[in-house]
């Protein structure tokens, strides 16, 4: 029966539409979890459930889709776009420090100015004489993220954000915040990590990044892992920092970030011979 439930999912021949295969397993596990609690077991690894999954794997698996990198080059163009009103200075400082911090939309917006200043936190900030100092919670558990000063101060992130705090008179609690309808002051109340994928997406048309493609293919392109690996893709550096920084647990999930920056560079066809 439970082979039959699964087809039905794959094939969307029951009261719901056809589901992908990851969600197909992600229910799965589900169903596994809620036999256990009520005393019984689901084996994952029973033949006909094993035959019915692996079937639809060979028909319906694709390769993972994978955002664009927003790479040094267009990050720089982004933040050009923005005025250096109490809005420009937030949202510049959140595109700069989400990609030379390689991090997460949601963990960008879940920081603080200190240790315990909120209830719903995911990490402060210290800002010191050589750069910033990220204390994060993430995926993985706790971990520090250095982001050093850049070479000009209308390209640092520390600066974008030193003038933030500055203008925006934040001193306490969460760190990007929404702001006035008028957007002369800054509220107290945390932005969505929704502004930061609406905010990439809209930097990245303004800014002419691809395009030679309609608007609405840029717009699928690009959201907020892309800043993530946009880092992994510009940085030359040894992989095992890129690692740390992005907070990766092994250095093949490292390596899928690090989409353009790789590709080509050992030419096995040439070393062989050819």
């Amino acid at each position: 029966m439970i082979g039959l439930y699964i087809a039905d999912l794959a094939s969307g021949s029951g009261p719901s539409p056809a589901l992908s295969v990851s969600t197909i397993d992600r229910r799965l596990s589900g169903l596994a979890w809620n036999y256990a609690q009520r005393g019984f077991a689901l084996d994952r690894k029973n033949r006909h459930i094993a035959t019915v999954l692996a079937g639809i794997k060979r028909k319906h698996t694709r390769p993972p889709v994978q955002k664009e990198a927003i790479l040094a080059e267009d990050i720089l163009a982004m933040v050009a776009t923005l005025p250096f009103d109490l809005r420009g200075l937030r949202d510049r400082a959140i595109l700069l420090l989400g990609f030379a911090g390689g991090l997460r939309r949601s963990e960008i917006v879940s920081l603080d100015v200190h240790k315990d200043d909120t209830l719903d936190s995911g990490g402060w900030i210290e800002i010191l004489k050589n750069g910033a100092l990220i204390s994060l919670r993430g995926k993985t558990g706790w971990r520090e993220v250095e982001i050093g000063r850049g070479s000009s101060e209308q390209t640092c992130p520390v600066h974008a954000l030193e003038r933030w705090l500055h203008f925006a008179k934040i001193d306490f609690g969460p760190i990007f915040v929404g702001t006035s309808r008028d957007g002369k002051r800054a509220s107290e109340t945390r932005l969505n990590d929704k502004h930061v994928a609406r905010l990439i997406k809209r930097t990245v048309v303004d800014a002419g990044i691809r395009s030679e493609l309609p608007e609405k293919d840029r717009l699928a392109l690009f959201s907020g892992h892309s800043l993530r690996a946009g880092l992994a893709s510009s940085a030359e550096v040894d992989e095992r920092y890129v690692q740390k920084q992005l907070g990766h647990a092994s250095a093949e999930m490292t390596r899928r970030y690090q989409r353009r920056r790789d590709r080509f560079r050992v030419n096995l066809t040439k070393a062989a011979g050819l």
